[in-house]
């Protein structure tokens, strides 16, 4: 047997007709740049996430770098963040010229912990960036607690958890702003690069609307230093449909988690995900934990099977932040996670014969 890991190819199949059909409307108004689509796809996302404000952007990427500058970033200000995560948290920090102030994780979420954050606190912070990893929110409660305490703001990194939720919210509408991406093997994926930004603020939601058009207030006229941070159109006529089944895919995807769980829950030898009882996750990745990864990876691979490591180091040990000066064993657990993770094929079309002969190699 061999299994794709994402099943991209089947979701466009399943889809195509609607899929094409709205490519070809932007083809024949030739719109390709914030086009009507784009409208209705804030729209959407809009009432979907329960968020005030939905802006669409051309990355998951550019949706942080958005955010840190719509809530005036500065070169010296510190954000505070985990080094368990695509380099994309932290390297969007370092670009505006901000520090990127690691803390660890928890060693069952894997997501940031908070309890560890205060200590890491200095007058010079100024937000603090949790990332919703593989799909689950972290905890929202005190993390919002702690910037309420020490005026700081909140950037949700969601780029793996469009549609999950914490304590019923989904995490588009938490903190000061959230991001998300749609890259195409993301739990809502487009045909190329994607993102979007959300926000309760209207005067930020104004901000950002105007800095991914390179800061204009009007054409030709720039309020602010922006970018060219927009959604193409076509990404967006793609996005509009499939955002129509994205509660039925999401729902797949809890089922295939499911049956994982099943299957593998009698497996001495792994860790699977857990999942706290105040969230539901978008199940962007299905992430095990096991002692010989390598070893296992070979096994599967040689079984049609593939699988991927989110992530095989951590931030604090690259060679682009050794300026920060961290060294091994700062932080411990996401060093551990780091060798140990692997990530299973997760999609939400997974059939259970797949599913059955994945486990079977364990």
């Amino acid at each position: 047997m061999k299994i794709d890991f994402a099943k991209l190819q089947d979701q466009y199949q399943l889809y195509k007709l609607e899929i094409d059909e709205s490519i070809h409307a932007v083809l024949n108004k030739s719109n390709y740049i914030m086009g009507e689509e784009i409208t209705q796809l804030e729209e959407s996302l809009q009432e979907f996430t329960k968020a005030k404000f939905a802006i669409s952007c051309s990355s998951g990427t550019d949706a942080l770098l958005l955010a840190m500058m719509a809530l005036d970033i500065k070169p010296g200000d510190e954000i505070i963040t985990t080094p368990f995560t695509f380099i994309a948290t932290a390297e969007t920090i370092a670009f505006l010229g901000a520090v990127p102030v690691f803390v660890d994780i928890d060693e069952k979420t894997y997501n940031i912990n908070p309890d560890l954050i205060e200590e890491k606190i200095t007058s010079k912070t100024k937000a603090i960036i949790p990332v919703s990893l593989y799909g689950q929110p972290s905890d929202m409660n005190k993390i919002q607690n702690i910037a309420n305490k020490h005026n700081l703001k909140v950037i949700i990194d969601g780029a793996q958890s469009f549609g999950s939720t914490f304590n019923n919210i989904t995490d588009s509408a938490l903190g000061d702003i959230s991001t998300t991406s749609f890259f195409p093997a993301k739990p809502l994926g487009c045909f190329g690069d994607g993102g979007a930004v959300f926000t309760d603020d209207e005067e930020l939601a104004e901000k950002m609307k105007s800095m991914r058009v390179h800061g204009q207030s009007k054409r030709y006229h720039h309020k602010y230093i922006g970018m060219g941070g927009r959604l193409d159109t076509i990404q967006a006529a793609v996005l509009n449909v499939k955002l129509k089944y994205y509660k039925k895919d999401l729902a797949l995807r809890q089922e295939v988690a499911g049956k994982y769980t099943k299957v593998l829950e009698n497996k001495s030898n792994l860790i699977l995900p857990f999942v706290d009882k105040n969230s539901t996750s978008s199940w962007a990745q299905y992430s095990i934990r096991v002692k010989n990864r390598e070893e296992l990876q070979s096994k599967l691979k040689e079984n049609g099977i593939p699988t991927a490591v989110h992530y095989p180091m951590p931030l604090h040990l690259q060679e682009c932040f050794e300026y920060l000066g961290y060294k091994k064993g700062d932080f411990p657990i996401s060093e551990l996670v780091s060798e140990e993770i692997m990530s299973l094929p997760m999609n939400p079309y997974l059939t259970d014969d797949e599913i059955k002969y994945i486990s079977e190699q364990f």
